[in-house]
């Protein structure tokens, strides 16, 4: 009597294992959406931070197999209104904080403050510059900046606050770079730009002998007004220690850009961005130290679950060591698979007990049929012994030709044992 190969012993949990893993794979490819291939950023007008924050987002992405698509746009306000409309395709961008609407945070969050956008105000004339009232601009031509951009939106608020409007100034909605050489060529008076230092039209401006920067002495006072604001300092000579540009050190006001999304964006996305701004951002620059930013700051948008946990204890397991795609898949399994298992556990835990009662089943029934001869045997009126002997003998081929494992071996031996003492007594009679 031999016992049963292992694989056929457990085909069917074998079977039931792997139907039970497709099932899973289908529900999970049917139920949760894939990894978007395709996204679509808005970032502001060419030459500006975000266009190049943008560009450095997509190469960390495309090396995820994620293709981010790049929208330039006049600024944040545009960036905003494509972000909260449903049909944009737009499902990531960059805005300055003090900009949202109240319809514009309830399907929006934040992944996080990225970085400080400082407010330059750049003038041709060297006695303005003097000056830290910007009521002084009153009857000046000013750039405030493109219509949908975060500039011009600070821009009016200050010079508001200070009785400076279209009645009393030329206002002109001027993109940096038009905005610059016009200042240059001395055809307007004041320039206000909101973007980083490293904007090229800031270091052209700030490298030009011929322009100032305005110093907002104030500034603390501005802040106390618009909390979304923040003070920096520009150091005296940072832009030119050789020739001491700026001559003195000049207070700036600033906003902090957050990287903002939609709230149904996919967690394993918004992670993949929150990586990216890590890497992209945490290096030390002139107005912030290594590691400020990102930060989790909600300030105009609530911070998303996601980023929380993010800023809490950092990438998720698996996206730290497997491909993007990967990582999703194994996750949305997890999640069919935990509380299925919770079914499937005890099952497979009584598979063996089942088969065991099987096997038991079976060896009792040919105890059962034994019983039957024997008491057959026994009957005065029966005589038909070699009837009873085909029988007998019939039972026996049957359990020689039983498989068993062999912790079931002495059943077997036992049974065989009561079908030698059946067959001594029918000789007997």
């Amino acid at each position: 009597m031999g016992t049963i190969p292992i694989l056929r012993r457990y085909l069917p949990l074998i079977a039931i294992l792997v139907l039970f893993v497709a099932l899973a794979a289908i529900a999970a490819a049917v139920l949760y959406p894939a990894v978007p291939r395709v996204l679509v950023m808005a970032t502001g007008p060419v030459g500006s931070a975000y266009s190049d924050f943008g560009r450095r987002y997509q190469e960390f992405l495309a090396r995820q197999g994620v293709h981010l698509t790049l929208l330039n746009t006049a600024g944040s306000i545009k960036n905003l209104s494509l972000l909260a409309t449903r049909q944009s395709d737009v499902g990531i961008t960059f805005a300055e904080n003090g900009l949202a609407r109240s319809e514009q945070t309830r399907d929006l969050v934040s992944l996080g403050t990225v970085a400080f956008e400082p407010l330059w105000i750049f003038c041709h004339d060297k006695r303005l510059a003097l000056s830290d009232q910007l009521n002084e601009l009153r009857g000046k031509r000013i750039s405030i900046g493109p219509a949908g951009g975060g500039t011009q939106n600070l821009a009016l608020k200050l010079l508001a606050r200070n009785g400076v409007n279209g009645s009393n100034a030329e206002l002109l909605t001027l993109p940096p770079e038009a905005a610059a050489e016009q200042l240059a060529q001395g055809t307007i008076d004041v320039a206000i730009i909101l973007t980083s230092i490293d904007a090229p039209v800031v270091q052209q401006l700030l490298g030009s002998p011929e322009i100032s920067l305005i110093s907002l002495r104030r500034a603390d006072a501005y802040i106390a007004v618009y909390p979304f604001l923040s003070k920096l300092i520009l150091p005296a000579g940072a832009i030119d220690l050789t020739n001491n540009r700026p001559p003195a050190d000049v207070e700036l006001l600033a906003t902090k850009t957050s990287l903002v999304v939609r709230r149904d964006l996919q967690p394993a996305v918004q992670y993949l961005l929150l990586d990216a701004a890590t890497v992209i951002h945490s290096p030390p620059e002139l107005f912030h130290k290594a590691g400020e930013f990102p930060a989790a700051e909600a300030i105009d948008w609530p911070l998303s679950g996601n980023a929380r946990q993010f800023y809490k204890s950092g990438m998720p397991f698996l996206q730290h060591y497997l491909p993007l795609w990967l990582a999703v898949l194994t996750e949305q399994l997890a999640i069919l698979l935990i509380p299925l298992a919770a079914v499937v556990y005890p099952l497979v835990r009584a598979l063996p007990a089942i088969y065991g009662w099987r096997v038991r089943q079976r060896i009792y029934r040919l105890y059962g049929e034994l019983k039957v001869l024997e008491l057959r045997v026994e009957d005065n009126n029966e005589r038909r012994s070699e009837a009873l002997q085909a029988e007998l003998s019939k039972l026996e081929g049957r359990v020689a030709r039983l498989r068993v494992p062999a912790s079931f071996a002495e059943m077997v031996y036992t049974l065989r044992r009561n079908m030698d003492l059946v067959r001594a007594r029918l000789h007997q009679n």
